[in-house]
């Protein structure tokens, strides 16, 4: 078992940022890949990016491309996901996931209980 714990979120104003963090717990040595998700009020899940376990390999989506940042900190159990330039269209609850390298939370064993985002001015 491993255990997801998201934190950083908040009210933050247009083209602001913010750093959000995600804590793992449990079964840490295993190789898992870490991804980031996201899910505003009326709408479905929506990938926003992946870490692979080396942290050697990123994917971040289209609408999230030169302003958000995936990186890992394998001797903290943490990986972050900063995001700059912020956009009220980023306002969602965040979550983050454990398991294979995959652009749908379908590929995905382990979920945070997610961290609310709100970019408003």
């Amino acid at each position: 078992q491993v255990q997801l714990l998201e934190s950083g979120g908040g009210l933050v104003q247009p083209g602001g940022s913010l750093r959000l963090s995600c804590a793992a717990s449990g079964r840490t040595g295993s190789n898992y890949a870490v991804g980031w998700f996201r899910q505003a009020p009326g709408k479905e899940r929506e990938f926003v990016g992946v870490i692979t376990w080396s942290g050697g390999g990123t994917i971040v989506a289209d609408s999230v491309k030169g302003r958000f940042t995936i990186s890992r900190d394998n001797a903290k159990n943490t990986v972050y996901l900063q995001m700059d330039s912020l956009k009220s269209e980023d306002t969602a609850v965040y979550y983050c996931a454990a398991g294979k390298v995959s652009l749908v939370s379908s590929g995905y064993e382990y979920w945070g209980q997610g961290t609310q985002v709100t970019v408003s001015s």
